[in-house]
């Protein structure tokens, strides 16, 4: 499904006519928070994403940004691991604060930005944003599958669990974690996209079969290319109906030379042009809801210029994913119609 021309203006009339309110403003939070993983700095992500000029950078765009600074953490000092999982407790107290948030700032109409902090922070995120719209779908920009359980995790670390605790499929395959009684699954696995994977644990690689999730690997950007990605992306996701997209983007997606300072890089990622293209599409559906850019983790730079590579990354994938085109400016109803029916007069 190709969202252009007269389609795209339909779209975007249907969404006017039912979530106007969302559109009109966007809310950044921070969730410094690192415990999902083993390597410290990722809990100064947001900080650096915000240092890059990220609120700034919205500022320019067509809507108001209220940023409403970091969530704090209680980091428990008394946290066993249970079975080879460490810090559950503190995943599990850190997420359900997380939903709360998330979910009252999609409740009050907002467009919600959550800069993480590590990709464990997913888990509170989406299930905050349905708390509010149970509807929503979800597309998962990463290296990483992140679908893992105890059972099959190599690690343990609970940002490459994230996913599971999310899936109504995997509800008999999870254990029950301590901190984290309050997670029911709320999502199905046809609601569900990968892009960019390209480093997935056998266990992960059998979940994905078993559950027929729909994900494009590196290797099928390459051979399929991003635009007809995006296009069978939103043909699975929004061909049944029209409705609210999370989007959650670990910055390991791209390559490890646009963006160095994070935990997991992994050669062969996607190209700036790829990236931007994604979050491009995204807004271009009207149906943006909830974004997190997580993995930012400042203290893993080789350099100060890495580290303000990867930042500044992230920023320009969150403007883009809220409007900010190529050439500079905000993508406006009027703009966006007046290319369309250029391309239509074209064809």
């Amino acid at each position: 499904m190709t969202l252009r021309g007269p389609l795209c203006r339909l779209l975007r009339t249907q969404l006017n006519n039912t979530c106007q309110s969302r559109a009109h403003s966007v809310a950044v939070l921070g969730a410094p928070f690192s415990k999902g993983q083993k390597r410290g700095g990722v809990e100064n992500g947001p900080k650096a994403i915000r240092d890059a000029g990220l609120i700034e950078r919205l500022s320019h765009l067509d809507y108001p940004v209220h940023d409403f600074g970091d969530l704090s953490f209680q980091h428990l000092e008394k946290d066993e691991p249970y079975m080879h999982v460490p810090f559950p407790r503190t995943v599990g107290r850190a997420n359900k604060l997380l939903s709360g948030a998330v979910s009252n700032a999609v409740g009050a109409g907002h467009t919600t930005i959550m800069l993480g902090g590590d990709h464990s922070l997913a888990i509170g995120s989406v299930e905050g944003h349905a708390k509010q719209r149970p509807d929503l779908c979800l597309i998962w920009v990463d290296a990483h599958a992140d679908i893992n359980t105890p059972f099959t995790s190599p690690s343990g670390n609970l940002h490459g669990q994230s996913v599971a605790f999310m899936l109504k499929e995997l509800q008999n395959k999870m254990p029950e974690l301590p901190g984290f009684s309050w997670v029911k699954p709320f999502l199905s696995a046809k609601d569900l996209v990968y892009i960019g994977l390209r480093d997935v644990d056998p266990g992960e690689y059998d979940i994905l079969k078993d559950l027929g999730v729909q994900y494009f690997t590196m290797r099928d950007i390459d051979r399929l290319g991003i635009q007809r990605v995006m296009e069978v992306t939103f043909d699975h996701l929004l061909s049944r109906k029209q409705r609210p997209i999370h989007l959650s983007f670990d910055i390991d997606a791209m390559d490890p030379s646009l963006a160095p300072a994070t935990g997991t890089p992994v050669n062969g990622g996607l190209t700036y042009r790829e990236g931007i293209w994604i979050t491009e599409e995204i807004h271009n559906t009207g149906l943006l809801s909830v974004m997190d850019l997580v993995e930012v983790n400042p203290d893993l730079g080789a350099s100060r210029e890495a580290v303000e590579s990867t930042a500044s990354m992230a920023v320009d994938v969150i403007a883009s994913a809220l409007g900010q085109t190529r050439e500079g400016g905000p993508i406006t109803q009027e703009s966006q119609t007046l290319k369309e029916d250029t391309e239509q007069l074209r064809l």
